[in-house]
């Protein structure tokens, strides 16, 4: 399968100013100014094929939207080779800026003041769009995203929601097959956070486009990927499938029960780790292969009304792996 992303051994450092408190320490950093060198993204190597959807994930600073600012074109990187769709980003040719996106949740390409659709006939004009393209491509996105009058109403005017996808509307008029998505639900709520996932899903079948993600709402990635690459401090910690992640840094499952009368802690401590939630409900963490033997046991010995058992929040998952990495 052909690869739309390929990086071997990215390496992307700051030099970043020392500064220290007090006048004279001022004083002397006008004369002598001393740096330390930050290492953003340490030599990470990864490929994304064609029409894959892919959860590039890490903490606050692990070195995602600076990954995705090289991968984009907007950053130059200390070291390594990059290619997307076969052109080294930061030559900036106009073949490749023609044909991916760049769309980050914490910034606006939409005018202010404008109605929306005013952004979308600068960005016809900038992408060299003729007349049938543009309509195509803004019919598209318009019943899918259902914006009807929402692009002829000043941008000011519009809820966070309704600009997040105008937004996406904007940054995909030119029918891009490469997307770089830097957290597109950023501070929405959960009812429009479902319908950008439901629109990322469908615009991916629509037209193949290959989707790299980042967001902080591990609902997003379940949603939407797949394939997650996990990256901290810069560097790489785990790339595949987000069931092999799972599965190889929570190895339990979660056992919720409901009883019909009130039972004692200590008959369930037999079966696994046991948390109290109030008197008739208990959870119970037990080692995953153990999960089905332990379920058949609780049905059978105690008075159980319900009960469901579950992979820990992938939220857990992923702070399992991070807390891994440091020790």
């Amino acid at each position: 399968m052909t690869a739309d992303i390929s990086v071997r051994n990215l390496v992307k450092h700051y030099l970043v100013p020392v500064r220290e408190g007090g006048l004279r320490a001022s004083i002397k950093g006008v004369f002598k100014r001393r740096h330390r060198r930050v290492r953003a993204v340490d030599g990470i190597s990864f490929e994304v094929a064609k029409g894959e959807i892919v959860g590039f994930l890490g903490p606050n600073g692990a070195g995602k939207t600076t990954a995705l600012k090289v991968l984009s074109g907007l950053l130059y990187p200390t070291d390594g080779e990059v290619a997307v769709l076969g052109h080294t980003p930061w030559q900036r040719r106009r073949d490749f800026l023609s044909r991916m996106t760049l769309i980050m949740g914490q910034r606006q390409q939409l005018f202010w003041d404008l109605p929306g659709i005013d952004t979308f006939l600068v960005n016809k004009a900038v992408f060299g769009l003729d007349e049938p393209t543009f309509e195509s491509s803004f019919n598209l996105l318009s019943e899918m995203l259902e914006l009807g009058d929402l692009l002829y109403k000043p941008v000011r005017q519009l809820s966070l929601g309704e600009r997040m996808k105008s937004e996406l509307a904007a940054g995909l008029l030119h029918s891009p097959s490469v997307l770089f998505l830097d957290e597109p639900t950023l501070g929405l709520d959960v009812t429009m956070q479902q319908r950008i996932r439901q629109f990322i899903k469908d615009y991916n079948a629509a037209t193949g486009a290959t989707i790299l993600l980042t967001s902080h709402y591990m609902a997003d990635v379940k949603a939407l990927a797949e394939r997650v690459i996990v990256i901290d401090q810069g560097r790489v910690l785990y790339d595949g499938l987000l069931q092999g992640l799972v599965e190889s840094y929570a190895p339990h499952k979660t056992i919720t029960l409901h009883f019909e009368q009130p039972v004692d802690v200590k008959d369930l401590e037999r079966y696994g780790e046991v948390e109290r939630i109030d008197d008739l409900q208990f959870r119970v963490k037990t080692a995953k292969d153990a999960a089905p033997g332990a379920t058949a046991r609780l049905l059978a010995d105690l008075p159980v009304a319900d009960l469901s058992v579950e992979d820990p929040a992938l939220e857990d998952v992923i702070d399992q792996v991070f807390r891994t990495a440091a020790e």
